[in-house]
């Protein structure tokens, strides 16, 4: 048996209350596993949040001979309680770690002996190599599995990583082994109902320097092919009633002629759901948003991070302010709903700069917008720069809460507060909702605490 998990991030995680949506790495790697004759287990602690006991019962009951544990550095501290709980009642079972955190700082778990070996960037592969190793007691072997890190007399050795050519190979992912009710099935940016996740592209070939996602897929992108992608929405349909999908992952419409062989494709087999994507400003034709509207695309997501033109040249971005207002106007054009993220707190910002991005984000006139505060997590040159000029004031299970002569996370939240509140509390964007979602719900939402 093998039992694959997550662990739950902290109560004062600088996140909050995350979306809970299923872990899609894992399951592919579950996937794998059962594909090759393996029985497999899932526990996602993430959102079922069970205490260190509960979780002891579990392994007692499945006895498991490896347990596969996914980690952020967020969750690290957790990570590493279960880690050592595991092995209390299954001390000779194998545990494997993987994720952003151990991809990029794999001697910080290999220093907990309970942890016998941590997968870096891509699972599937790695993690099925060292499950044969270890049914075959070739534990000695390890050293020729790709993109595994390990101990060897104390030293921490990383094996070079390996990326998967042809994604199609990769089967679906295991989501009869999720516990679906655990999820938010639904969306703000689709009205249809439930709202399943999909990846159908790994790796990124921009060179932002605070994001971390070509250390872990690779620096080139690889896609399911459009034909595998559209049979995998018909089997959701099928096993979960999938009404709408939410294409998570970065770059979705990097390859125009892909996408728009997806979205006639999706046509073709009369697929009756609403969908949302995340993709670059850079990425997007007027004959590119009519195909995806007609396959039934509501809502494109935008990274963008800034509307200052020095702080997108700071984080190389690859963007101009003047690309993403063209944008934008193209969306609103061919009647595209539209959401945005944007950074605050980039060492070298200032208070100008922030208001610079205010500004455009009542120009570009998004259907969505959130202002997010940069928090440096390993894995992203950003990160490195920051740890060695100490631009922060505090560290906390590695991730660097940044404090410059302009600003610390406290006045952070406050800026944060304050341009939420008034961009989306405008007279025009309570009109947008009120036509969207309705006034019961407008009411909740405006009515909440939180707020």
């Amino acid at each position: 048996m093998i039992l694959l998990m997550t662990t739950p991030q902290p109560a004062n995680s600088p996140w909050g209350a995350a979306n809970k949506i299923p872990p899609l790495g894992l399951t592919y790697i579950a996937a794998v596993l059962e594909q090759a004759g393996y029985p497999v287990s899932f526990l996602d602690n993430y959102s079922g949040n069970r205490s260190v006991e509960e979780v002891k019962l579990e392994v007692r009951k499945l006895a498991p001979e490896v347990v596969g544990i996914g980690c952020t550095s967020n969750t690290y501290k957790r990570c590493v309680e279960t880690a050592k709980a595991v092995k209390e009642v299954a001390p000779n079972c194998k545990i494997v770690v993987g994720g952003p955190h151990p991809s990029f700082m794999p001697e910080s778990m290999l220093q907990h002996p309970e942890i016998d070996c941590v997968v870096m960037g891509e699972g599937e592969r790695a993690m099925l190599e060292l499950v044969n190793l270890f049914k075959a007691r070739k534990d000695e072997d390890i050293s020729n599995v790709a993109s595994v890190a390990y101990r060897n007399n104390g030293q921490t050795v990383k094996n070079p990583q390996s990326f998967i050519k042809d994604l199609d190979k990769v089967p679906f992912p295991a989501r009869h082994l999720l516990s679906m009710k655990l999820y938010d099935r639904e969306i703000d940016y689709l009205a249809a109902k439930p709202v399943d996740t999909m990846n159908v592209i790994r790796g990124c070939p921009y060179n932002c320097n605070w994001c971390n996602v070509k250390g872990l897929w690779g620096n080139s992108c690889r896609a399911f092919g459009p034909e595998r992608v559209v049979a995998e929405i018909e089997h959701m349909v099928q096993t979960l009633g999938t009404k709408g999908i939410y294409f998570v992952g970065d770059n979705f419409t990097i390859n125009k002629e892909r996408t728009i062989q997806l979205c006639k494709l999706m046509k073709e087999h009369k697929l009756d759901i609403e969908w949302t994507c995340d993709t670059g400003a850079d990425q997007i034709s007027r004959d590119l948003l009519r195909e995806m509207k007609s396959a039934g695309c509501k809502t494109i997501w935008f990274g963008v991070e800034s509307g200052s033109p020095s702080i997108l040249k700071k984080i190389n971005r690859g963007l101009t302010v003047e690309q993403v207002a063209r944008t934008f106007k193209l969306c609103r054009e061919e009647s595209m709903q539209t959401a945005v993220s944007f950074m605050l707190g980039i060492p070298g910002e200032t208070a100008d700069d922030m208001k610079s991005t205010f500004k455009f984000a009542r120009k570009i006139d998004p259907d969505w917008c959130h202002f997010n505060i940069f928090i440096a997590y390993p894995g992203c040159c950003l990160y490195d720069e920051i740890i060695q000029k100490g631009q922060y004031d505090r560290l906390e299970d590695f991730l660097a809460y940044v404090k410059t002569d302009d600003f610390n996370y406290e006045s952070l939240l406050e800026t944060q507060r304050r341009f939420h509140s008034s961009f989306n509390k405008s007279p025009k964007r309570i009109m947008r909702k009120l036509e969207r979602e309705g006034p019961i719900k407008v009411m909740k939402q405006y009515l909440s605490p939180r707020r």
